[in-house]
């Protein structure tokens, strides 16, 4: 029996404002060379699982982990291209009539996501997120990436739930179901274009309500 879901934020629940996707665009304006499935989790760490002061300061540690030099006006385009994927991102359409209903399913909500203090401020003023959830993990607080084990771990043992029962819903097949799979969960993936494959695979979040 589910007793709770544990949810990714971007590409799940909220689409990007900007596209391409903002940790791609990073990238090219730091002109880093390498393929970006090792760009990310290194970016990620850098960006995503501190505290700053402020979006320069987060992108300036960035630039000093990737041991780059770029001028100050791509800070300036960075925190500019940041925001604006925050402000104009919008929710998906089923999100929170599914989230209401699963609540009356007395299911568990949680939220577990790779993401900045200040790009969380603004969705989270943006949609009202800490009233869908029961608690949210972003990255930032937990000093940890949803790749790592530790991070389900973590919200299992808080809420006194075991693997069997917990979903895990995501958008990337690494990120997300790969890291479930390896934490003993089950992973199931959102795929709204219907272009990848998996064995648990759904194009909407209404069909969560089908599975429990």
């Amino acid at each position: 029996m589910v007793k709770a879901i544990i949810f990714d934020l971007w590409g799940t629940l909220v689409e990007n404002g900007v596209q391409p996707s903002p940790s791609k665009q990073v990238k090219y304006f730091l002109r880093v060379q390498e393929q970006f499935s090792e760009f990310i989790t290194t970016f990620e760490e850098s960006f995503m699982t501190k505290e700053y002061e402020s979006l320069k300061a987060g992108f300036e540690q960035v630039v000093f982990d990737f041991n780059i030099r770029i001028p100050d006006f791509v800070y300036e385009k960075l925190v500019g291209m940041w925001n604006k994927n925050a402000i104009l991102s919008k929710m998906y359409e089923e999100v929170e009539e599914t989230l209401k209903e699963l609540k009356k399913k007395k299911v568990k909500l949680f939220l577990l996501t790779n993401i900045d203090k200040f790009a969380f401020d603004q969705v989270e003023q943006k949609y009202g997120l800490s009233k869908m959830f029961t608690k949210m993990y972003p990255s930032f607080q937990t000093g940890l990436l949803k790749s790592n084990k530790k991070s389900y771990e973590l919200v299992l043992k808080e809420n006194k739930l075991k693997p069997e029962d917990v979903l895990i819903v995501g958008d990337c097949l690494n990120s997300d179901i790969a890291a479930a799979d390896n934490a003993g969960l089950k992973g199931v993936l959102i795929d709204r274009r219907e272009s990848r494959e998996y064995e648990t695979k759904i194009s909407s979040l209404k069909e969560l309500l089908d599975m429990l």
